[in-house]
């Protein structure tokens, strides 16, 4: 048995299930310091909403909450009514660590204490 509701109750559905997805999802795009809500992600790319979102592309930061996840080249792939589609060109994983250009001795010291006695 098929069951089909009518046009305005299954819009205000949509937008009550986008609506409760939105609260629980912490996964958000960063662009230029303008945050995006992310609504899904899977390996090769993520959604988002296309009435709150710009066409983005480019340079991205990937964040989950506060925790600094990765930074991506994107490219839009679809638009799926309500949602922009992204894929990854690139992803690179944020680290803690900078990156250095020379070779670090293994002893060597973390840091020199000045003899402030002099």
């Amino acid at each position: 048995m098929e069951m089909t509701l009518p046009k305005d109750v299954q819009d205000g559905l949509d937008a009550a299930r986008r609506a409760s997805h939105l609260k629980s999802h912490r996964l958000r795009v960063e662009v230029d310091g303008v945050p995006y809500r992310i609504l899904r992600a899977w390996p090769g790319g993520f959604a988002v909403d296309a009435e709150h979102a710009p066409h983005l592309r480019g340079l991205v930061d990937l964040f989950d909450g506060a925790r600094h996840l990765s930074q991506c080249l994107i490219v839009a792939a679809s638009d799926e009514g309500a949602e922009w589609h992204f894929e990854y060109k690139r992803m690179t994983e944020a680290t803690g660590d900078q990156p250095i250009d020379f070779v670090r001795a293994p002893d060597a010291p973390a840091g020199l204490l000045e003899d402030f006695n002099r």
